[in-house]
């Protein structure tokens, strides 16, 4: 049974703080692989700069073609919305529960809010997380900082976003060195964030 991290967002364009992530996961934990969960775009949320699922999934194909430990899934694209990510799991683990034992990768900064996540219990119960350090405010409650089903990840600090790439790539802005080579050749060729 493979161990699989799942690594959600809505990658929108995927960037090199994404990938460090996630390949550090995949290869400096006990964890076979990652998945980049592609978050749809919510029917309810009309975000003008969020591209359509199909190019975001797109990027995040052409950036990780090069690296075996590293999958994505579209398995949010037919779910119903808003999604939520203890529905996604009783998804997942109905179609790969043989195969796969899932982890959730998120930053610190989503553990400091973690309590708040529907079913929080339920998904801590169901799999582990693998927890990277971010610059945020605020303190982990109490309850997570001896669990032994999260783990903190001593990976890299990235603080980067695609929303810094975005607002520069608009403005004229050389960002090719935050972005894969083959998600920014995409980005380029498709004219987006302009």
């Amino acid at each position: 049974m493979k161990k699989t991290g799942l690594y959600f967002g809505t990658f929108n364009p995927i960037h090199i703080g994404h990938l460090v992530i996630a390949h550090y996961m995949a290869e400096f934990t006990d964890l076979d692989e990652v998945w980049f969960v592609v978050t749809p775009k919510s029917p309810f949320k009309q975000k003008k700069s969020l591209l359509d699922n199909n190019h975001r999934y797109q990027m995040v194909t052409e950036a990780i073609q090069e690296y075996p430990k590293l999958k994505v899934s579209t398995i949010e694209f037919d779910l119903p919305q808003p999604n939520y990510t203890v529905d996604t799991l009783v998804h997942l683990g109905e179609k790969y529960d043989k195969d796969h034992e899932f982890s959730l990768l998120m930053g610190e900064d989503n553990l400091k809010s973690f309590h708040k996540w529907k079913n929080y219990e339920a998904i801590l119960e169901q799999c582990e997380l693998f927890v990277y350090p971010r610059v945020s405010e605020g303190d982990i409650p109490e309850r997570f900082k001896d669990n032994p089903r999260i783990h903190r990840v001593d990976a890299p600090i990235m603080e980067i976003s695609s929303t810094f790439i975005r607002k520069q790539h608009r403005a004229g802005k050389d960002i090719r060195p935050m972005v894969p080579v083959a998600v920014y050749r995409y980005m380029d060729e498709m004219n987006f964030y302009r």
